[in-house]
């Protein structure tokens, strides 16, 4: 990598630039447990430049044709394709996450975003509603000016683009805060924008922590919307500083999902979905499987077989194509996942296997691993299985029926998502209707199709993003009545 890559400036009408203060955070490889970069350390000085300069753009942004906008949302997504190779590696460095998971999932994800968005700018339309002979109503969608998009450090890229790209698409030029842990691929993000060609400051891109730069972002008064994923503390915080602004809001925040498998089920699928949903990216996405609950006559030879694969899953240097479960992404959070899994003891949990720091020779000796890690024989409402974890533990609970699934996939305060599996058409239909998650998968997990909406119930959050409700999202709905 160049020397100028050890640096990740802010993207600022149109330039990268240093942070006002020149101070810059130190940007640590997970896999090492080293400081391999800096990244700006932001603050409300810069937060206002970004601001105003998505402000000095927003008028021209908001005339410029759909399809304009819609080609260069595809030039960067063709930008970024090119450029795949390098933005899987940054990821995988940023992250811990295994860079051939970068290369199948989180880039192509990212590319599909912009192109989604880019296609969807041409086709976004507004309704009409005649009133039978005494007038017309119809709706005039306009883009809102300067919105904020704030990304959480899991999924950096994926994340940050299915904010970005609704928002340019609808008209409205963005200041987006990314995780300051994963600055990376935003910064690559930056420098494509800018050979893309979009116009400065349509596209403001400010690195630095949340209280430093997150929270006057939020707070600036010539912020329109906030759209934000991460933790559901911090999205409370968000809630609380834009409420008196009446800014609009969409949370997409935690979650503690259950992945639910039925005596019924095609063993093999539910198998092999349990350990992708329960594993990927060592268990640090928001739609991962937490509590495997599994029918009673299934439940000891799901177990014993969901076991052994996860003892499969051996860690190893994120940076190898061959590598399937990398590190957490901190020194913090990996201090955070083994206190949990202290804690599951301390509840009474029996751990079949997992439940300490893996061991990874080489350049990975001192990175930040942890074994899979499988728990069974805990209450549905201790902590372990109410509170989110966020990293490679699950907790298997046995059911009896219907009722009792419900009984104790509901008995959390998240509701983002849940995985059903079985062969009972009726069954399915049922526990999709009374699962309290936005997102129920039927014999599947992680089928996403962009072009439907997405988001919590309870304290996985309020709104709704992809498809045409995140464009909805980002504009102002006025309506016109003429009479006859």
């Amino acid at each position: 990598m160049d020397a100028e890559a050890l640096q990740f400036g802010n993207l600022i009408d149109g330039r990268i630039v240093a942070a006002r203060s020149a101070r810059w955070l130190e940007v640590y490889e997970p896999a090492t447990g080293q400081v391999y970069a800096q990244a700006a350390a932001s603050n409300a000085d810069d937060i206002a430049d970004a601001v105003a300069a998505a402000n000095r753009a927003a008028p021209g942004w908001a005339r410029t044709p759909a399809a304009e906008r819609a080609r260069l949302l595809a030039r960067l997504a063709d930008l970024i394709e090119a450029a795949l190779p390098r933005f899987a590696a940054a990821e995988s460095r940023d992250g811990g996450k295994p860079v051939a998971l970068a290369t199948r999932m989180d880039i192509p994800r990212a590319i599909a975003n912009l192109r989604f968005f880019a296609a969807a700018a041409t086709q976004f339309a507004s309704e009409s509603h005649a009133m039978e002979g005494a007038g017309l109503n119809y709706t005039l969608r306009q883009p809102l000016g300067a919105v904020a998009c704030i990304s959480p450090w899991n999924l950096p890229l994926y994340l940050l683009t299915w904010k970005i790209a609704p928002a340019l698409a609808a008209g409205n030029c963005v200041v987006a805060k990314p995780s300051e842990i994963t600055p990376h691929t935003a910064w690559l993000l930056s420098r494509a924008s800018i050979e893309a060609g979009l116009p400065p400051g349509v596209l403001n891109i400010v690195h630095g922590t949340g209280p430093d730069a997150g929270a006057p972002l939020v707070a600036h008064p010539q912020i329109k919307a906030v759209s934000f994923t991460g933790s559901t503390r911090t999205g409370a915080a968000i809630a609380a500083a834009a409420a008196p602004q009446f800014k609009k809001l969409s949370l997409e925040m935690g979650g503690k999902n259950p992945f639910i498998v039925f005596a019924d089920a095609d063993f093999d699928a539910a198998l092999e979905t349990a350990v992708r949903a329960a594993f990927t990216n060592q268990g640090q996405i928001c739609l991962c499987g937490s509590r495997m609950l599994v029918q009673r006559p299934l439940y000891a030879r799901f177990r014993d077989a969901f076991v052994a694969r996860a003892q499969a899953l051996r860690a190893g240097d994120p940076a190898l194509p061959q590598t399937e479960f990398g590190a957490v992404v901190s020194a913090e959070h990996y201090a955070k996942v083994l206190a949990c899994i202290a804690l599951a003891r301390e509840e009474g949990g029996t751990l079949l296997t997992g439940g300490v720091a893996a061991e990874v020779a080489g350049r990975c000796a001192a990175g930040w691993f942890i074994e899979a890690t499988v728990i069974e024989g805990l209450d549905a409402h201790c902590r372990t299985n109410t509170e989110e974890i966020f990293g490679p533990v699950v907790s298997l609970l046995p059911f009896d029926d219907e009722a009792h699934a419900l009984e104790i996939a509901n008995a959390v305060p998240y509701g983002l998502a849940a995985s059903v599996f079985t062969r009972e058409i009726g069954v399915a239909h049922r526990m999709a209707a009374a699962i309290e998650a936005g997102v129920v998968w039927i014999n599947c997990w992680m089928l996403r199709d962009l072009r439907t909406p997405f988001g919590g119930m309870k304290d996985s959050g309020v709104g709704r993003e992809g498809g045409l409700e995140a464009m909805r999202f980002f504009t102002d709905a006025r309506n016109v009545c003429i009479a006859y």
